[in-house]
């Protein structure tokens, strides 16, 4: 027989429910509490995102305006910068032509100064050889010389150079002094008609004159018939040495046809020398200097100047040719051609 327990009290299991209920409601309240936290944690993260998506949107707006504003300011300022390089090109082809066109006008200014000075070159090289004169030369020389110097330009330079080498040569040259053997040529034919010719007779009017002075005033009368009587005299006969024959034949009009004859030869001199034909000269000038010496009077002052003077003529006429300036003309064709 089994023996029968007391029956238990029911009260332990309502606890152990009242537990598993308070544990169940703590735990569906701590539930709801997270939950609740969670819920109230992700609100605030949403409202963050919110926020912080609204910000974002600003900032994209804010973004897209600067971009905006950005892009029209890079389209000013690639406007501006097109036309400052419409300025700068447009500044630089106007310097460009301005300094072409200035050093056209130094071009034109420097081939007009080389034209001018080789004209100038060329016309006293032609007054030289007409004249025999080296002065022509020597002064266009130095006239284009001062106008390098004034123009201060370094491509004319070798000219300046060559016209000072031409300038040196030519002082150093011997040549003959033609302008002064012009002037004592002309001086000789001057002096041809004061010559007296080997029989010219002595003017008895001056002895006559001089007698006069010396006589008494009351037989002044009586030495006018006697001089009269002795010019008178002297004309049908003269005594006189002569070493030249035919000079003792001359008739005065003879006498005048040889002094022009002499002057002929002399100005057959003068032109042989202008022509630069010197030879030629020297014989007119020898055929004058045998014609003075036979036809007129050796013991005359006159007849012994022109004779020291047609000597000096001969000595002084020289075979040397006048210097040329082919460095100068070589230096001008090489400044025109630009070189």
């Amino acid at each position: 027989m089994t023996a029968e327990l007391p029956p238990e009290s029911s009260t332990p299991p309502a606890k152990s429910s009242n537990k598993l209920v308070l544990f169940l409601g703590g735990v569906a309240v701590l539930a709801l509490l997270s939950s609740g936290l969670l819920w109230q944690k992700l609100s605030s993260i949403q409202e963050h995102l919110a926020r912080q998506s609204a910000d974002a949107g600003a900032q994209a707006v804010e973004a897209r305006t600067i971009a905006r504003q950005a892009q029209d300011l890079s389209r000013e300022t690639a406007a501006h910068q097109a036309v400052s390089d419409a300025k700068l090109s447009e500044s630089t082809l106007q310097r460009t032509q301005l300094e072409d066109l200035m050093q056209s006008l130094s071009r034109s200014r420097d081939e007009n100064l080389v034209v001018d000075i080789e004209s100038a070159v060329r016309l006293a090289q032609q007054q030289a050889q007409l004249t025999g004169s080296i002065e022509p030369l020597l002064a266009a020389l130095k006239t284009a010389d001062d106008r390098i110097t004034r123009a201060a330009q370094p491509r004319l330079a070798p000219l300046q150079r060559a016209i000072a080498h031409d300038t040196d040569r030519i002082k150093g040259a011997n040549t003959t002094d033609t302008p002064g053997l012009l002037v004592k040529l002309d001086e000789l034919v001057r002096q041809v008609d004061e010559l007296p010719a080997v029989n010219a007779v002595v003017a008895a009017s001056a002895v006559a004159a001089a007698n006069a002075g010396n006589a008494p005033a009351a037989s002044a009368w009586w030495q006018r018939w006697l001089d009269l009587l002795h010019q008178e005299a002297r004309k049908l006969l003269r005594v006189s040495r002569i070493e030249q024959p035919e000079a003792a034949l001359l008739s005065p009009e003879q006498t005048f046809f040889l002094r022009e004859n002499l002057k002929l030869k002399l100005l057959n001199a003068r032109l042989g020398l202008l022509a630069r034909q010197l030879e030629s000269s020297r014989a007119d000038l020898t055929a004058a200097a045998a014609a003075l010496n036979k036809y007129f009077d050796p013991a005359s002052r006159k007849t012994q100047t022109m004779a020291g003077l047609l000597q000096q003529v001969q000595s002084q006429m020289k075979a040397a040719e006048l210097p040329q300036v082919d460095e100068t003309l070589a230096a001008l064709a090489t400044a025109a051609a630009g070189r």
